[in-house]
């Protein structure tokens, strides 16, 4: 939210606010909402944030700027019981699109599954909401709230952890570089897949390459989404299509019924360039894999690549430290569970400090960090083991794994008890 100048007026009394409680490295969506998680319990934070944040105001971009040019994030009903629980989610649903139902089927394939919101008894299955809209009052909400520091183009470059503490150096990007140092009763790293925290206190990590690419972006189709998410699975990979947002509204008024959808499509590595640079071909592509319940496919935005690859901290806790976000799960997007498996984490730790300070006890000490990661590890393996049942069960080439997809999935759909179990879980309502 800060821009060069109001950073450097952080900075420089930067003495001032070393004893803040909680120090956050990685800006990002999920860095942000621990801030103000963290905020909303009265615990102050500094976040420091290695690129340049841009400089945006309340009146900016009241409107959908990115029409077709936009990533997307499907968030669950949790996730938007924990942004209306801190005062977020009136600013955030005007560019919010509803998921009323939820489709699944095989190219090809008998099997065919579909969750109601009005069989299942719910508001709605989660939202869909371009990244750059989150993001942006995600940063607004940081900016206005006393709580929160933020600092950008800071580079962590050292952690040292104290009995009562930890400090975090790091290269201060301003009119010239100088290093700093903050200290603070615990370091929360939400600085992503990479994470350089991460690495500065040895905490190793179990990957998995999916040798696939998603292609992510959106797409116009000729007939309304109706709040109906899909998804497909097809020999060339499987495809999750969601209702977004039209310029003017969410697809409720008779006149924007909503013609606009977020794409999510996974391809086999080193087959992704037909599908950038090609937006007949894309179109064509998936047009065959999706048959008409779209209609026709008429329109596709800017896509963007994004190799997958399945990486997972070896532990979340070392010492007065947390490793939170997709520094601590990467996961494959075809379940679309990644950052709402991350919000529950950062709900969680938030209110388990909240707690320790009533007690008037320590925010950082090492087992009540423990205890966070005890806590989460039940709903983070069945995620996991989730996203990865459906990325493994239905790209397996297998005639037998086939047949046997196809009988599950008409079971999930006429078996009675299983699909409240199943939304529950999906919506991140049970964990």
């Amino acid at each position: 939210m800060h821009n060069t100048d109001s950073t450097l007026s952080n900075a420089k009394n930067i003495e001032g606010i070393t004893e803040q409680q909680v120090l956050i490295a990685g800006g990002g969506h999920v860095g942000l909402s621990f801030a103000l998680l963290l905020a909303h319990h009265g615990i102050a934070s500094t976040l420091l944030e290695k690129n340049s944040y841009p400089t945006i105001s309340p009146n900016d971009d009241s409107k959908r700027s990115h029409y077709l040019d936009s990533r997307n994030t499907a968030l669950s009903r949790r996730t938007v019981q924990i942004y209306q629980e801190i005062g977020l989610w009136a600013e955030l649903q005007s560019h919010a699109c509803r998921i009323d139902a939820v489709q699944i089927s095989e190219q090809g394939s008998f099997g065919r599954a579909q969750l109601n919101k009005a069989k299942e008894k719910v508001e709605s299955f989660g939202q869909v909401m371009e990244n750059a809209w989150l993001g942006r009052k995600l940063l607004l909400a940081a900016q206005e709230e006393p709580l929160i520091t933020l600092i950008d183009h800071a580079n962590v470059t050292a952690v040292e952890q104290q009995t009562d503490g930890v400090t975090l150096s790091f290269s201060y990007y301003g009119e010239e570089e100088h290093e700093q140092q903050l200290q603070a009763s615990v370091l929360v790293a939400c600085d992503g897949r990479d994470s350089t925290v991460r690495q500065l206190l040895n905490i190793s990590t179990t990957t998995y390459d999916y040798e696939q690419t998603a292609i992510v972006g959106v797409v116009e189709t000729s007939m309304p989404h109706e709040h109906v998410a899909i998804e497909r699975f097809s020999p060339a990979g499987p495809l999750a299509v969601l209702p977004l947002t039209d310029p003017e509204g969410d697809g409720n008024d008779e006149h924007q019924k909503g013609y606009r959808r977020s794409v999510v499509w996974v391809c086999p590595k080193g087959e992704e360039t037909q599908y950038l640079d090609d937006d007949a071909h894309f179109l064509a592509t998936l047009q065959q894999a999706f048959g008409q319940r779209a209609g026709t496919f008429v329109t596709a935005g800017r896509r963007g690549a994004y190799p997958l690859t399945r990486v997972l901290a070896d532990k979340q806790v070392a010492g007065r430290c947390v490793i939170m976000g997709n520094a601590a799960h990467t996961l494959h997007p075809v379940a679309g569970q990644g950052f709402n498996l991350c919000m529950r984490d950062a709900h969680v730790l938030a209110q388990m400090m909240s707690a320790q300070v009533l007690r008037g006890e320590d925010i950082g000490d090492t087992q009540l960090l423990k205890r966070y990661e005890k806590a989460r590890v039940s709903d983070q393996k069945r995620v996991i083991r989730f996203c990865d049942a459906v990325v493994h069960g239905f790209t397996h080439p297998n005639p037998a794994v086939k047949l046997a997809r196809n009988v599950a999935l008409i079971a999930f759909d006429k078996l009675p008890n299983i699909k409240p179990l199943v939304a529950n879980y999906a919506m991140g309502l049970k964990s």
